[in-house]
């Protein structure tokens, strides 16, 4: 029972520092984003400019991510507690946008988009149950790899893109080239942070049963 106790009290130990006050936030500001987001209607048909400010604090929370993480690592306020709500807080965004734009079919091809979506869900949902459960079983949170990194950045620029309806700024005839270029990078910034996602989730497990192995020696 002294235990379980000391591991709570560790977890929760500088929850009210800056960086976790600024990870908190970034939560209210996916709320914020998801209403806005499912009001405009797909593509922003319903209410263009609630897709406009959906996109905006998209960006904004997407930035706060560096935020925290600078403020934690300057001011030595490093926490378990951060460890783990900060990837979490960058799935909600990330993953709930990808939900949505499922939904609205803005994902391409209808199969192609709820496949991607599938695979970031599981791949993000089943790092995070393993996060808690090596947690659980007093192990130490295991922070995002480099790679790990590389997937957030590349997946939040394509989400990013998608989110602002530039196709608004275009009135009727052909669609123009860099309307149609702006498309091929947005699905393309996606598609490949999907790749970087999968490399990581399975660097993660391989470090976690490495890790495993060593400490049953």
């Amino acid at each position: 029972m002294e235990k379980q106790t000391d591991e709570k009290q560790s977890l929760w130990a500088g929850w009210s520092s800056p960086p976790n006050l600024v990870t908190f936030s970034r939560i209210i500001l996916v709320v914020v984003f998801l209403g806005l987001y499912i009001a405009a209607g797909p593509w922003g048909l319903r209410n263009v400019g609630m897709r406009w400010a959906a996109a905006i604090i998209f960006f904004i929370a997407a930035s706060t991510d560096k935020l925290d993480g600078w403020l934690a690592r300057k001011y030595n306020q490093v926490t378990e507690l951060g460890k783990l709500m900060d990837p979490i807080a960058d799935k909600l965004l990330t993953l709930g946008a990808l939900v949505v734009a499922a939904c609205y079919g803005e994902l391409g091809n209808a199969w192609v988009g709820w496949i991607v979506t599938g695979l970031f869900l599981l791949r993000e949902i089943g790092i995070t149950v393993m996060r808690i459960f090596v947690l659980d079983h007093g192990g130490k949170v295991i922070a995002a790899s480099q790679i790990g990194k590389y997937k957030t950045l590349t997946q939040c620029l394509g989400i990013g893109l998608l989110m602002f309806p530039v196709w608004t700024l275009w009135h009727g005839g052909a669609q123009p080239l860099w309307l149609s270029i702006y498309f091929v990078v947005t699905y393309t910034l996606i598609y490949f942070s999907l790749i970087l996602c999968l490399y990581s989730g399975w660097q993660y497990v391989h470090g976690v049963m490495a890790a495993k192995k060593r400490a049953a020696r």
